[in-house]
C-alpha cells in the first residue's frame, strides 16, 4: 500500500458534514483538509456501476484538477431480497423534482420487498468505499461494510437516508434509533476509515 506522506488532502465532496468528519479523523496527522467546494470544483457525473468505480471517478477528477491527493467515497445499501438493489443507486431512489425524499425511498424499498415476497430476515448491508488518489494516477481502495437487515415500519429519527429501516447485526435497534456517536463507531464508513488511516501512519 502506498502511504500518504504529504500535508494537504482534498476531500472530493461538497458536503460540509463529511468534510468535518474526515478532518477530525486526520487531525492527529498534521494534515490540512480542504473540500471540492473550497476549490470550486464541479461534481463529476457518477457513471460507474459499482461503489469503487464512482469513488474513483470523484477522487481522480479532483486530483487531476488540483494537483493534490484526493479522497472520495461512494456508499449505499444493498438488499439481498432485491438482488443487491438499490446499491450504487441508493440516493437515486430518493430523487424527486423537489430534492431527495428518503421517506418515499424507504416506502418504495418496503413495497418492492413485499412485491417479491422476500423472506425474513431481509438481510442487507450498508457499503462504503473510500478511494485515495494521487495526481500521478495511482490510487488505494478501502472498502467498509456493516451487515444487518431491513425492518418495517420505520423506527427512529436519528441519522439520515435509510437509517430508520436498517437494523445492524447484533443490535435490536435501527440506525435511526441509535446515538450518532455509537453509529459512527460501528458503521460501514467507520470500517472503511479504520483501513484508510493506516495509509497515514508512519511506516
Amino acid at each position: 500500500m502506498r502511504r500518504f506522506d504529504g500535508t494537504k488532502l482534498l476531500v472530493a465532496t461538497h458536503n460540509q458534514g463529511k468534510l468535518e468528519e474526515i478532518a477530525h479523523l486526520l487531525a492527529d496527522y498534521g494534515i490540512t483538509v480542504t473540500s471540492a467546494k473550497d476549490h470550486d470544483l464541479p461534481e463529476p457525473e457518477e457513471t460507474g456501476t459499482t461503489f469503487v468505480e464512482n469513488a474513483r471517478i470523484k477522487a481522480h477528477a479532483a486530483a487531476k484538477a488540483t494537483g493534490l491527493p484526493a479522497l472520495a467515497d461512494d456508499s449505499g445499501i444493498e438488499i439481498d431480497g432485491l438482488g443487491g438493489a438499490p446499491g450504487v443507486y441508493t440516493a437515486d431512489w430518493a430523487e424527486t423534482p423537489n430534492g431527495r425524499d428518503f421517506v418515499m425511498a424507504m416506502q418504495k424499498t418496503h413495497d418492492e420487498l413485499e412485491k417479491v415476497n422476500a423472506p425474513h430476515p431481509r438481510t442487507a448491508r450498508f457499503c462504503c468505499t473510500l478511494v485515495l488518489a494521487w495526481p500521478d494516477g495511482h490510487d488505494e481502495v478501502f472498502p467498509g461494510v456493516m451487515e444487518g437487515q431491513v425492518v418495517w415500519p420505520m423506527r427512529g429519527d436519528q441519522g439520515h437516508g435509510y437509517d430508520p429501516i436498517f437494523q445492524p447485526q447484533g443490535y435490536d435497534i435501527t440506525f435511526g434509533e441509535m446515538d450518532r456517536w455509537e453509529k459512527n463507531r460501528i458503521s460501514h464508513r467507520a470500517d472503511a476509515f479504520r483501513k484508510l488511516v493506516k495509509a497515514f501512519e508512519p511506516a
